[in-house]
């Protein structure tokens, strides 16, 4: 009881504040202390300050600045992932969640002070117009915003818009003299979790995942099925960068690799019994190997899905050690649509692992934990982890994992910095890749269009020569381009530069094919599933030491 107390004891204090101040500006008369309102609360301080400022202060104030200021001040001493939403943020951060907004259903960057389209969603209402890739919008209803220095933030705020409502804009096509003006009525435009899933080899499939949204196990089951059309018999899902999501959408996800009554993660806290989540046994993938991508930016409900595949020996994971969220959050909304998230339990790993990394230094210090990899070469070199014996468990056939915080990968690869010289840090200072690209797709659009296949698009690039001609536009813009850090950056450089045109093109699908051509992680992941012999045991047996390798 006094644990469930000491964990409401904040909640119960920023309740007080909003019911203490409301209280207070229904005060018709002067009150003592020991006869406030705000007694029923106490001994909270807070509330009867709020009201006798209200009430006595010699300037007039704003109660809801105030609430909004002192509630995060509270939330400030609990965990790093007690947090208040806004009701100004809490819009997007559910259309973040559900998966889709409302919108005209573009993709667009600013270059040189204008609005340019990189891509239209399929399905929505600019693509249903005929709006293309490469148009440039010059006006939103009647209102020039190319040239003016708009922010991105502003444009954005212009576009959206509730379902149904209309917005003219006006576009500039090349090889027209005159705007081109579309009346869109805003739609409902997905936010696609799955970044892309194709054939990595004739037998292996990848399916790269960037959140756990209410689309996302759609999207992940309907991957995985054209995976296996296409003929994939093992598949890597690439969970790097992926922070999280919901909870039960994981669970959905994992069910899919595992037999009937196989534990995927518990949970458990002060106020919390523990509670066990179990597989179903209807999994599309139950009996084909699978292998898992993470590094230090997978969190939360990506580390579930790595650790229940570790923990109950279904594949391996490659990569780096997550982040090491996991902290249960419950969400709490409030009359004016600003909400509270608050942490009531901790996940953990089928084998007994908490996945959330210490956080008793306190925040500052656990919004450092990416420098202090950096600093202390983690990122770079497996002998900078060190563990001790109170880090070890066990996986279900008896496999060695460690704890500590975060999931530990069964085989280790590091940040890789090869071509990472002075040439490639001057040519990515300017962004001179991304703009070189998207102007080449924007005056060869007509032709690149009709290449379908993103290999015989890499291929066409290369036929043209447009490294070669990236690398004289570096020299005009001031690069200096010697002949020793060029044959050493070559690789990274010619790889994203068709990578980015292939994205402007083809979307996503024709990025990530090509930009993984070059991914130590991927590679090693598919090395790993061609093994003829292969066998998680044995083969974790055989590369790592001490967890990692």
């Amino acid at each position: 009881m006094k644990n469930r107390l000491r964990i409401l004891y904040p909640v119960m204090l920023a309740i007080a504040v909003v019911v203490g101040v409301f209280l207070g500006s229904n005060m018709q008369q002067r009150t003592s202390p020991l006869n406030h309102p705000a007694s029923f609360f106490q001994p909270d301080k807070l509330s009867l300050f709020l009201q006798l400022i209200e009430k006595d202060y010699v300037d007039s104030i704003n109660k809801s600045e105030i609430i909004e200021s002192v509630i995060p001040s509270i939330l400030d001493k609990l965990d790093p992932h007690t947090t208040y939403i806004p009701a100004k943020n809490m819009k997007a951060e559910s259309e973040r969640m559900r998966g889709n907004f409302s919108g005209i259903g573009v993709q667009f960057v600013l270059q040189d002070d204008t609005v340019m389209i990189v891509d239209v969603v399929s399905g929505g209402p600019s693509k249903q117009l005929g709006i293309l890739a490469g148009d440039r919008i010059v006006r939103v209803n009647n209102d020039t915003i190319a040239g003016i220095g708009i922010a991105s933030d502003s444009i954005v705020s212009l576009l959206r818009g509730e379902k149904g409502t209309m917005v003219n804009v006006s576009i500039h096509r090349l090889g027209f003299s005159e705007l081109i003006e579309f009346d869109i009525e805003r739609g409902e435009i997905p936010l696609f979790s799955v970044d892309v899933s194709y054939m990595i080899t004739d037998k292996i499939g990848l399916i790269k995942v960037n959140g756990f949204a209410e689309s996302t196990h759609r999207e992940f089951v309907s991957g995985i099925n054209e995976l296996t059309k296409k003929g994939a018999e093992k598949l890597i899902v690439d969970l790097r960068g992926n922070s999280g999501g919901y909870l039960g959408i994981v669970f959905q996800m994992v069910d899919e690799f595992l037999s009937a009554n196989q534990l995927i993660v518990y949970t458990q806290g002060n106020s919390r019994t523990r509670k066990d989540y179990l597989s179903s046994d209807k999994g599309i993938w139950k009996e084909k190997d699978v292998l898992v991508l993470i590094d230090e930016f997978s969190a939360s409900a990506s580390e579930i899905f790595a650790g229940a595949i570790q923990d109950n020996d279904r594949g391996l994971v490659v990569g780096r050690r997550s982040f090491g969220k996991g902290l249960v959050q419950e969400q709490i909304p409030f009359s004016d649509g600003s909400a509270l998230r608050l942490t009531v339990a901790r996940f953990y790993t089928p084998s007994g692992r908490s996945i959330q990394k210490p956080y008793d230094h306190g925040n500052d210090e656990y919004m450092m934990d990416y420098h202090n990899r950096l600093v202390n070469d983690e990122l770079t070199q497996k002998d900078s982890i060190h563990f001790n014996d109170s880090l070890k468990y066990y996986t279900t056939e008896g496999r060695l994992v460690y704890g500590g915080g975060g999931i530990m990968p069964d085989i280790f690869v590091p940040i890789d910095t090869v071509g990472f010289n002075s040439l490639y840090t001057s040519i990515v200072r300017k962004n001179l890749v991304y703009y070189f690209a998207f102007d080449y797709a924007d005056i060869h659009r007509a032709v690149l269009n009709e290449i379908e296949d993103v290999w015989q698009l890499n291929e066409y690039l290369n036929d043209v020569g447009l490294f070669d001609e990236f690398i004289s536009h570096a020299k005009n813009e001031g690069i200096n381009v010697s002949i020793a850090e060029l044959k050493e950056a070559r690789h990274i450089l010619k790889a994203q530069l068709h990578a980015y045109v292939c994205r402007n093109i083809m979307g996503d699908n024709g990025f990530y094919p090509v930009i993984f051509t070059i991914d130590k992680a991927v590679a090693k992941s598919v090395e790993m599933l061609e093994k003829e012999d292969w066998s998680k045991t044995e083969i974790v047996k055989l590369e790592t030491s001490v967890g990692l390798n």
